[in-house]
């Protein structure tokens, strides 16, 4: 029963921040982290029980009775958004006042409770019509708090286009559910893994859910959404609702009997995602759609995980399954934790100078140390570099696929080319953070704006805090995290009940707490040789150019304009030049613009098509009884010729 009254509590609270968001900013906050608290709470007693709590009152909407249930899967999902969803409310507070926003602020405060609130019942409906409900209005509250600037044109587009993608989505869930309810006789869900006549509806899941979690091609909506969005609201989409298409596949994957052919696509469409979600990361020059491009790479990185699992559990493989599983849903959290980290950094950066521009930033570190500290601890986390916890669920993955490939199975041939492109993906996002990190924060300040810029305040800082501290506290005690993500994964496969803790997490938990200790040696050491003799200052040599300027220095594109070039092939990369002409050339420019492939080359083009074949159809219905008439004779002349060719033949 306390799970039970710790998520009452968690929605009265939520509740009760819905109401006051408008006249009561501190009394919203306050209620929205306790109801935060709470679900946390209720979260991990279940993880940490192994219970399972479920409540079915006599009570009917729709005409289907409430079933709301909280199992290990839904818990471990509850907790990240229990975690991001107080870290964003009290971010929004210094990020988004009523003072700079005061017709947006308190409704977004609103929505904020809403949004937290109905992705809750997603998480913890067990019917099937009330969790369409539920994904139908947690969509709904994301456009809202998307569209917070919707007097900018950009921003009204990227909400329709989020809207838009979420309703196909919805479309496709609502067949799946239907379609479920149809052959079962019933609205309610649960384990049906013994019913192989469903295995056809995965694929109907998959569409859905896949739309949600921005694989690649189905990501279209998630770059502009994530970079015009509030950047506490780029953060909650990134870190959880995202994760809300993972959720659905993990909870059907586990519940459902899946294709084989299901299982090979889930795992091919993470590699696809993960190599070009941050190919197309490294040609982007605004801050926040980089960050976006790279929810693409890591939601990759999770369905690899997934995938393999499903491939290995379908070839009576549970070792190497349960490995690459862990690692999968480990990478949930530990995703949700660094790429909010890095959207609230980059809200602080924007927050300070107004601009996302990467190319109109520069020296950032001297006047935002604390933002600076934390973006970079962030970057390190999402690159995969040990001792921090994206190092950690990306290890496991590697260790599900090594056993792969020595188990001399068929998956093997995948999992070879699998770990490869993985190392690749992993390369690639340093190397992007590299370019992020030296543009943004290192050099030279390139324009005023950065010049002028300022640290943020303690209501900014603490969210950040706290999610750098989540970084480090997984990447040095993994081992600690273990029973819940084994809890989870039990829920998901009972077989896997009890299952030890790995031995290599040990192993990795000593390295790296050995590598952070040298570290923070290392610093303290050089810190107090600077304390000792001071700082002197020299001109080193410097091939003429005696006073170097912020215009000599890499600018964004250039720095991966060499790594992008490999991907031109599915960037399709724009460049506008004007070249230097004669001695003395007056003015020259170059730049360069990586169009969202998919959305401008594809689905725009083929919308396009559509309305166009929709609008010369809609005029042939103009009223005139001579024209139908001669449409009728035009139609059986055509099947008069099919049957007389038909019949030559």
């Amino acid at each position: 029963m306390i799970p039970g009254r710790l998520l009452l509590l968690a929605f009265l609270s939520l509740i009760v921040g819905l109401v006051t968001a408008r006249r009561a900013p501190r009394l919203w906050l306050a209620a929205t982290l306790t109801g935060a608290g709470a679900a946390l709470a209720a979260a991990t007693g279940v993880l940490a029980g192994g219970e399972v709590w479920e409540w079915r009152p006599t009570l009917a909407v729709g005409g289907e009775a409430v079933h709301l249930r909280l199992d290990a899967v839904s818990a471990f999902f509850l907790a990240l958004l229990a975690v991001l969803g107080g870290a964003g409310g009290a971010y929004s507070r210094a990020y988004w006042t009523d003072a700079a926003h005061p017709r947006s602020a308190p409704s977004g405060r609103a929505w904020w409770n809403a949004l937290l609130a109905f992705m809750g019942l997603v998480l913890l409906s067990a019917n099937g019509l009330h969790f369409l409900i539920a994904w139908e209005l947690f969509a709904v509250s994301g456009y809202f708090l998307i569209t917070r600037e919707r007097h900018r044109r950009e921003v009204r587009q990227a909400g329709w286009l989020y809207l838009a993608a979420s309703h196909a989505g919805t479309l496709c869930l609502f067949a799946f559910f239907a379609l479920l309810a149809a052959r079962t006789g019933s609205w309610e869900l649960g384990p049906m893994r013994g019913r192989a006549e469903l295995a056809p509806l995965f694929w109907l899941a998959l569409a859905g859910f896949g739309l949600k979690a921005g694989l690649f091609p189905l990501h279209i909506w998630l770059p502009s959404a994530h970079a015009n969005a509030p950047s506490h609201v780029s953060a909650i989409l990134s870190g959880v609702a995202i994760k809300m298409g993972i959720y659905g596949l993990v909870r059907f994957s586990g519940w459902l009997p899946v294709p084989e052919a299901a299982a090979w696509t889930i795992a091919a469409l993470g590699v696809v995602s993960a190599v070009l979600g941050v190919a197309f990361a490294l040609g982007q020059h605004d801050l926040k759609r980089l960050l976006a491009y790279h929810s693409v790479e890591n939601i990759g990185i999770i369905l690899i995980g997934l995938g393999f699992a499903l491939v290995a559990a379908a070839h009576g493989n549970p070792v190497w399954a349960q490995l690459a599983f862990a690692g999968g849903l480990l990478h949930v959290w530990n995703h949700g934790l660094f790429k909010a980290l890095l959207f609230l950094g980059a809200g602080s950066v924007l927050h300070a100078t107004g601009t996302r521009e990467m190319s109109k930033l520069g020296g950032l570190w001297r006047a935002m140390p604390w933002t600076a500290g934390c973006f970079t601890l962030g970057a390190a986390a999402i690159s995969g570099l040990p001792p921090l916890n994206g190092f950690v669920s990306e290890w496991l993955v590697y260790l599900g696929l090594f056993d792969a490939v020595g188990s001399r199975s068929s998956a093997a041939w995948v999992a070879v080319p699998a770990v490869v492109l993985l190392a690749m993906t992993g390369a690639l996002a340093l190397a992007c953070f590299v370019k992020v990190v030296g543009v943004v924060f290192l050099g030279l300040p390139r324009t005023e704006t950065a010049k002028h810029a300022h640290e943020s305040g303690w209501f900014m800082r603490v969210p950040m805090l706290v999610l750098a501290s989540a970084c480090v506290a997984i990447g040095l005690f993994p081992m600690f995290f273990w029973p819940a993500v084994a809890r989870a994964a039990a829920a998901w496969q009972p077989a896997w009940a009890d299952a030890p803790v790995p031995e290599p997490l040990y192993a990795l938990s000593a390295c790296n707490i050995t590598f952070a200790l040298l570290g923070l040696l290392a610093a303290a050491l050089l810190w107090r040789r600077v304390r000792r003799n001071g700082l002197s200052r020299a001109v080193t040599w410097d091939c003429g150019y005696a006073a170097p300027s912020a215009r000599m220095q890499y600018t964004a594109g250039s720095f991966a304009g060499i790594i992008t070039g490999w991907f031109a092939w599915i960037l399709r990369p724009e460049r506008h030049a004007k070249l230097p002409e004669g001695n003395f050339p007056a003015h020259a420019h170059f730049a360069e613009h990586t169009p969202e492939t998919v959305l401008e080359k594809i689905v725009e083009p083929t919308g396009r098509l559509v309305m166009a074949v929709s609008t010369a159809v809609r005029r042939l219905q103009h009223g005139r009884l001579q024209s139908y008439i001669l449409y009728l004779l035009l139609g059986l002349i055509a099947l008069a010729l099919l049957a007389f060719a038909g019949g030559g033949r």
